[in-house]
């Protein structure tokens, strides 16, 4: 009766190690996967998101609006990045065009030192409703990394360049141009982040004719690849052709996975 209690003592010892040992197994692999998504993109490693959303009515309206957007981004050292971006929305109204808006950018960032960067652009604009056939603006200047954490980073730039705009019905134009920017994303939890961009754009030759873009969104993981996010885009053409309406407010609605 007495080697019982010392019997059931070890089983429960034993027990006991199992359980630490798988604790400290599953810790240590969450602390190994953590470590490894947080890493940035080893030199000459290509990634990115590439989504697609569509939203469909019928009925007193029938709608059909869609996106396309892709997000790439390339190291070609840990000083040197290459940044890509793009974005189709098109819509329709009771089969009526509303939406047709292409946007592209390319944007190579060098680190000077510290926070502070240089970096070159080149961003398109085709906007059917804001009477836009393109419009082209590279340029080149300076950015700060004002915060740049694990969870949080924003960052400012300015830049100096030139704008060529071509609408219906006039010929090209090309100026000199000012161009501001603003960029935060946040991590709020582990599966879920929040993000916000802005963008001013003027022409020299006419401090007046000006394009803002603002954009803020919120994005959910669905799993180790795929994300589900959403996101409001506000374009304001100050100076429009024709009686074109200034603002423009879009919702976008997308499903995309990580590459």
């Amino acid at each position: 009766m007495t080697a019982q209690p010392s019997h059931m003592e070890d089983n429960v010892q034993k027990r006991k190690r199992v359980v630490q040992g798988a604790c400290v197994g599953v810790l240590t692999a969450t602390m190994s996967v953590s470590s490894a998504w947080a890493q940035a993109p080893a030199p000459d490693a290509w990634t990115g998101t590439v989504g697609a959303g569509i939203n469909l009515t019928q009925g007193n309206t029938d709608t059909l609006n869609y996106n396309l957007a892709f997000d790439v981004l390339h190291p070609f050292s840990t000083r040197n990045v290459m940044k890509s971006t793009g974005l189709y929305l098109r819509g329709t109204q009771n089969d009526t065009l509303s939406v047709n808006r292409t946007s592209l950018g390319f944007r190579d960032e060098i680190t000077i030192s510290g926070r502070t960067f240089f970096f070159g652009k080149l961003d398109y604009l085709r906007d059917t409703f804001k009477s836009i056939d393109y419009l082209v603006a590279p340029g080149a200047g300076l950015g700060f990394k004002a915060v740049d954490s694990a969870r949080t980073k924003h960052t400012v730039d300015a830049a100096l360049g030139a704008v060529t705009e071509k609408n219906p019905l006039q010929d090209r134009r090309t100026s000199g141009a000012i161009m501001l920017g603003e960029k935060l994303t946040h991590q709020l939890t582990t599966t879920a982040s929040i993000k916000h961009e802005a963008t001013a754009l003027w022409k020299t030759q006419d401090l007046h004719d000006a394009l803002y873009t603002i954009s803020a969104g919120i994005s959910a993981a669905l799993s180790s690849r795929a994300q589900l996010s959403f996101e409001v885009l506000n374009v304001y053409k100050n100076r429009p052709p024709g009686i074109t309406k200034k603002n423009d407010v879009a919702l976008i609605t997308a499903l995309t996975t990580r590459f």
